[in-house]
């Protein structure tokens, strides 16, 4: 026995990834690596002219991490604690107040690690 028709409009399961929310992912991708790229750079000119930064290009880093984490990464819980620990991070520096040598030459290798893992890393297809 089939149901009765109605006249109501048949009603479509939502897609997973709409046109907009992957609008937003990709801006945010884009705005976060933007912000790392702008707090690296200013990181990497000062190891390399040997002369003395304040807090704002960590803050401005650590910015970009956040944001990126947000929009790129899947996993609620890894996502929240990438987001949670830049803040965090960024917030220890404004308060600490400044940048050591050691401060900068840790960001600057762990941002080659991480550069250098994701050049190698293939992401697994999904069927």
């Amino acid at each position: 026995m089939q149901p009765e028709p109605t006249n109501e409009p048949e009603r479509r399961e939502p897609e997973e990834d709409s046109g907009g929310d992957n609008q937003l992912r990709v801006a945010g991708m884009i705005v976060g690596i933007a912000l790392i790229f702008l707090g690296f750079l200013d990181v990497f000119l000062s190891i390399s002219g040997g002369f003395e930064i304040d807090v704002i290009p960590f803050m401005i880093y650590f910015a970009g991490v956040a944001v990126w984490a947000n929009s790129v990464v899947e996993n609620l819980t890894l996502r929240y604690s990438l987001i949670g620990g830049a803040l965090l991070l960024a917030a220890l520096f404004y308060h600490y107040g400044e940048v050591l040598f050691w401060h900068k030459q840790v960001l600057f290798w762990s941002t080659v690690v991480v550069v250098m893992y994701f050049m190698f890393y293939e992401p697994k297809k999904r069927a």
